[in-house]
């Protein structure tokens, strides 16, 4: 059984048993008909993945693992908040006549900084110390720049990452404001587990553990039944996930780096509504 379905299964289940609902709140989200998205919601839910047992990709229904590590490429390696360099259309509702979805995620971490040891943006900052300081308990990038919020055409959802070194493992935190759990669970936790492997073979370390924490996890409403129907399935067993073992430096990944076998998945035909 795989760990990242157990996780999902128990996170959706408290949301639905134990949640809040803010109907009859005013709330920034719509439906694409004009209605308001209400959700139910629960605060603080923490999940960790030890990448060096399996890789936690969901087998209830299939993730595209290959667009969310371009999308992860994207803001990480790319470092653009253009939809033009993107190869997914996920970003389009969120992006102005010219493609840009503003001074966010990929824009944040592209600016450059003074350090004492030269000028990095934060991607670069995080490679350096992995080398240089691998012990620091500084190793962190922030993409939620309260300067900057008025010019993001959505605020960060994922928006920092606090990186530590253990006995050769390289281990994060990935801290999130707000969690649509039907529509980008499983892949935020898929990106950022990829991130982690790139990030360790490009430093000569090895993936560790990966902690999601997650402030408002939640589940819009029109997505209730279908992750009641999501949770009643079997999970199956987790494929394995593996990096070109030839590529060392992080700008020289692409999605095609990464291998998946043996992944096996729950049919899932059904297109889901995406609040705006």
């Amino acid at each position: 059984m795989s760990r990242a379905d157990r996780i999902f299964i128990e996170n959706c289940t408290e949301i639905l048993e134990q949640g809040e609902w803010d109907t009859g709140q005013d709330v920034r989200p719509h439906w694409q008909d004009g209605a308001p998205a209400h959700t139910i919601r629960r605060f603080g839910i923490v999940n960790r993945y030890d990448l060096a047992e399996e890789f936690p990709l969901l087998t209830l229904r299939k993730t595209n693992l290959g667009a969310a590590v371009d999308e992860m490429l994207w803001i990480w390696q790319r470092k653009s908040s253009n939809i033009h360099d993107l190869g997914s259309h996920i970003w389009d509702d969120w992006a102005d006549k010219d493609g840009s979805i503003g001074k966010a995620y990929g824009y944040q971490l592209g600016v450059k900084n003074q350090y004492p040891e030269g000028e990095f943006d934060q991607v670069d900052r995080v490679l350096y110390d992995l080398r240089h300081n691998p012990y620091s308990r500084r190793i962190l990038t922030s993409m939620y720049n309260h300067a900057d919020l008025h010019e993001m055409n959505l605020y960060p959802c994922a928006y920092s990452v606090n990186f530590h070194v253990s006995r050769g493992r390289l281990n994060a935190v990935l801290n999130q404001r707000s969690q649509d759990m039907l529509t980008a669970n499983n892949w935020n936790v898929a990106q950022y587990a990829v991130l982690v492997m790139m990030l360790a073979q490009a430093s000569d370390l090895r993936p560790g553990e990966l902690v999601h924490v997650i402030a408002d996890a939640h589940i819009y409403d029109r997505h209730v039944p279908l992750v009641e129907e999501l949770i009643r399935r079997e999970p199956l067993a987790a494929p394995a996930v593996t990096l070109d073992r030839s590529v060392n430096d992080f700008y020289s990944f692409t999605p095609d780096s990464v291998s998946v076998a043996d992944y096996e998945y729950h049919p899932w035909d059904v297109r889901i509504p995406v609040a705006v």
